[in-house]
């Protein structure tokens, strides 16, 4: 089985300038499989039932609050020891946020690529909170509000500093 593993990642990663650690992807994905799979039975457990239909208030919070706490968790210098073990420091990218490669091979390379990665946290992060509203949909709505409210402040600062820039 290593052999075939080792001829398909080979075979897969022809023509990618760096090596393809498709073990490692693997292993996050089935860390995350195995999270929904957890979640899903406790919800079956406790007997919590998904909503037919999500508000549209929720969808549109989990939207802004997903975006925010992604780019938190993925980009903001004060999160960075959390990426520390898996990723290595390139540059500042302005506005509090950093700039970061994944290191190491395999899973730990995996993960420097999930922790660098808004969109692909993002996943992550919108499972957590959709999870939330099944649990604890009020302290969940509460939370999602709190980090919409700081995306619309950033959003807000960077209006300003460029109506700033135009006056100067």
């Amino acid at each position: 089985m290593a052999d075939i593993d080792s001829r398909t990642s080979r075979a897969y990663a022809r023509n990618a300038p760096d090596e393809r650690p498709l073990r490692g992807y693997a292993t996050v994905l089935g860390v995350f499989a195995a999270a929904v799979a957890a979640v899903a039975g406790v919800a079956r457990l406790t007997g919590r039932q998904l909503p037919v239909r999500p508000a549209a208030g929720d969808l549109a919070l989990l939207a802004v609050a997903t975006h925010k706490l992604s780019r938190l968790l993925t980009k903001d210098a004060i999160t960075s020891p959390i990426r520390a073990p898996f990723t290595q420091f390139e540059e500042p990218a302005g506005e509090a946020e950093l700039n970061e490669s994944p290191r190491g091979h395999g899973a730990r390379h995996a993960m420097g690529e999930l922790l660098t990665c808004p969109f692909c946290t993002g996943v992550w992060v919108a499972t957590g909170l959709g999870a939330g509203l099944v649990f604890a949909p009020r302290i969940t709505r509460f939370g999602m509000g709190v980090a919409a409210a700081v995306a619309g402040s950033d959003f807000l600062h960077l209006a300003y500093d460029a109506a700033k820039k135009t006056v100067s």
